[in-house]
């Protein structure tokens, strides 16, 4: 059973201050003491990075579209065991899921997989009384999600806060929280949403103190925690990495890491470990040498377009990278790491490991992707489907390789990525959690070496 205490915290849409508000609670309740479980629903990386920051725990992911509503719990109770608290962070608003599938990855369908209380997040900065209607409508669309209380944002005067309660004191929903408008709290965000947390330590360190600061003055931490307290037992068993892979002799792989290639789930380092690798992080800008050993190479999603110069100045290790992949050692590729492995990015020579050229574009390519193995590699058996997701601003030509990593079935039909040797690159993100196999196999790969 589990009996975490939960809440989470959603919106009517993107922009209402999820994150501040998520992230503020989060700090405010681990300066209290507690032991804090950060989670975010959807497949974003960035939030979860400043979820840990806050918490001192690792951000983790709960995607019901790539993982499948079977292991939303599971997940769940495997990242906040032993916590007093767990604060999960929403997505776009409240009911807003996976493109034309009703609510699959929503908010709201995580919600009631946790059987969780929802507090609502309003941007009140251009309301006062429509409050009312709008936090109704909220709470009335599906009887199966519980809104617990609301925090209103964006508050601009003590006049505002009034009409506000007034309004929404009809509604029968308490007001949990009021914030007002600070600038000095903002994060900045650029062409894929926030800048993680890797890439500005020192400022993300006070601007996760000053949300905590903000929701420590400005929000009932003691109804907030009663109403988390309500949630009732999970009948779940935690999902568990060891259970999912078989352990066997222990192969180095080593993962990206460090301010270009912040893309990353918790849950993948640890069913390589389950499976029985020894996972070594080592930094692309910094280390000019892979870690001793590498058996395997794992190059995940950032940002390497906003360091392509630095990347491209590292030449030891891009030649070590090249020549391990030639050599036909198992390499992983995501979004970033595709880009990485290309020619060049921008015009700075990268790995040329691919026969690709890389850029950046004004096209946001985003959303949740169904694919199929199209080939053989060292992370699927051809004809495996899996459920992913694309995130980036930037074009790779060609886009696919003589022999691609994945046929693509929505939005359109396309092939994608490149396998060659031991390399399985491609734009597409996906979470090994719902397909351990992936796991699994790329370590056997890795000791087959």
């Amino acid at each position: 059973m589990v009996n975490v205490p939960r809440l989470v915290i959603a919106a009517p849409a993107s922009g209402s201050g999820k994150t501040t508000v998520a992230t503020g609670l989060m700090a405010a309740f681990a300066v209290r003491g507690l032991a804090v479980s950060p989670h975010k629903v959807g497949p974003d990386y960035i939030d979860p990075g400043y979820h840990s920051l806050a918490t001192g725990r690792p951000g983790r992911n709960l995607d019901a579209y790539m993982c499948g509503t079977d292991l939303i719990a599971p997940l769940f109770a495997h990242g906040s065991a032993g916590c007093d608290l767990a604060v999960v962070e929403g997505v776009m608003g409240l009911y807003d899921g996976a493109s034309g599938q009703g609510e699959l990855a929503s908010t709201a369908q995580v919600a009631k997989l946790l059987r969780a209380p929802v507090v609502l997040v309003v941007d009140a900065s251009s309301q006062s009384r429509s409050v009312a209607a709008l936090v109704h409508g909220f709470a009335s669309w599906d009887p199966e999600v519980r809104i617990g209380g609301v925090i209103l944002n964006k508050v601009a005067s003590d006049r505002h806060e009034a009409l506000l309660r007034d309004a929404l004191d009809e509604s029968g929903l308490p007001v949990l929280g009021v914030l007002r408008r600070a600038p000095q709290v903002a994060t900045p965000s650029r062409h894929l949403g926030l800048v993680p947390v890797a890439e500005r330590q020192g400022d993300a360190v006070d601007a996760v103190r000053a949300m905590g600061e903000r929701v420590l003055a400005g929000c009932d931490l003691d109804a907030l925690m009663a109403l988390a307290r309500s949630a009732p037992a999970l009948a779940d068993e935690a999902w568990e990495p060891a259970y999912a892979v078989v352990e066997r002799p222990r192969p180095v792989v080593a993962v990206a890491g460090g301010a270009a290639f912040t893309f990353a789930y918790a849950e993948h380092a640890e069913l390589l470990t389950a499976a029985g690798a020894e996972v070594v992080v080592f930094d692309p800008l910094r280390d000019e040498k892979l870690p001793a050993g590498t058996a395997g190479l794992v190059i995940g999603g950032g940002f390497p377009e906003m360091y392509a110069p630095e990347l491209s100045a590292n030449e030891p290790l891009r030649r070590a990278v090249t020549e391990l992949a030639i050599g036909g050692t198992p390499v992983a590729a995501e979004c970033a790491g595709l880009l990485y492995l290309a020619r060049e990015l921008d015009g700075k020579p990268m790995c040329g490991v691919l026969d690709a050229e890389a850029r950046m574009s004004e096209r946001l390519t985003l959303g949740y992707r169904q694919a199929v193995a199209v080939s053989d590699s060292p992370l699927a058996v051809a004809g495996t489907r899996m459920r992913g997701h694309e995130f980036h601003r930037t074009v790779l030509e060609p886009g696919a390789g003589t022999t691609p990593a994945w046929g693509m079935h929505q939005p359109e039909r396309r092939v994608e990525g490149y396998v060659q040797r031991g390399v399985h690159a491609s734009y597409l993100h996906t979470h090994w959690a719902a397909a351990p196999s992936v796991a699994h196999r790329f370590v056997e790969h890795c000791r087959a070496r």
